[in-house]
């Protein structure tokens, strides 16, 4: 058994000759397909061995859908307050700056207005990293500036939702939020202005229960999570055991609540159509 001992003691392996193993190099689907982060990326976040779309967020999306990435970003400067002094388990001040440090964002929302296959857009992407997507007072109020502003300049409006649902700290204040943004989808479609709703992994609560669902058109990632309630509660408050894969993009597009799925690499050509369509206008290649 000599080849397990140690001839020489102590590392010899000079400083010049370690290779470091840079973090992200792989990434793993949820079906354990083991796929190179590169590539991942090449292909918008999906991975090529399954179709799996990994969750992204606003600067990924903002990346798919503007022209060469060029935006302006809209209320850059918004954040949350504590008017009711919420405490669980920390301050929500201290939630928030936790969430902001890790995160590099103001809140769960982000806005913008550039162009999508040379015509202007207004883009309001959740972001799930900060909160797990909660919608708080800041998320319906840039929710609320976004559609003025599309209303104003006569501009499409895109949501692209990825949501726990209603924020907890801000109570009955974030609960205002879907009779609020509600409104303002309503003046947008009594202007003739479209508005299009991309649901995303997930898509569940208050968020389902307002401007996910409103969209002149309403559209989904495919496999993605898209409910009001958890299964479990549905399943308790039903007493009836659940279908298969009900609460999944597919099964939502086959009962009717989604006008059809589209995978992320036919994003920005697939909304740029429908805005084309519903405005009657020459579709862009």
């Amino acid at each position: 058994m000599s080849w397990f001992k140690r001839k020489t003691k102590g590392i010899t392996t000079s400083t010049e000759e370690k290779k470091d193993t840079p973090k992200g190099l792989w990434y793993k689907s949820p079906t354990g397909k083991i796929v190179d982060a590169e590539e991942l990326e090449k292909n918008f976040y999906v991975s090529p061995e399954d179709g799996y779309h990994v969750r992204i967020g606003s600067k990924e999306y903002f990346e798919i859908l503007f022209d060469d990435n060029k935006f302006k970003e809209l209320d850059t400067d918004l954040e949350s307050k504590d008017p009711l002094k919420f405490v669980d388990t920390k301050n929500y001040p201290d939630r928030l700056k936790t969430a902001q440090t890790k995160t590099n964002l103001k809140d769960a929302v982000r806005t913008a207005v550039g162009k999508s296959k040379g015509k202007d857009l207004v883009v309001a992407c959740m972001d799930f990293s900060f909160i797990g997507g909660s919608m708080g007072s800041v998320v319906g109020e840039k929710i609320a500036r976004a559609a003025d502003y599309s209303l104003k300049k006569n501009i499409p409006l895109m949501i692209i939702s990825k949501s726990g649902g209603a924020r907890m700290m801000e109570a009955a204040l974030s609960l205002m939020q879907l009779a609020k943004t509600s409104v303002k989808l309503a003046q947008l479609a009594e202007a003739g202005i479209p508005y299009i709703s991309l649901c995303t992994d997930p898509t569940t609560g208050g968020t389902t229960a307002s401007f996910a669902m409103l969209g002149d058109i309403n559209i989904s990632e495919p496999g993605a999570l898209i409910g009001f309630a958890g299964p479990r509660i549905v399943r308790d408050t039903t007493g009836k055991e659940l279908p298969e894969g009900f609460q999944t993009s597919e099964f939502l597009l086959e009962h009717g609540f989604l006008d059809f799925i589209t995978q992320r690499k036919e994003l920005k050509n697939k909304v740029n159509q429908y805005i084309d369509l519903i405005t009657n206008q020459p579709l862009r290649a």
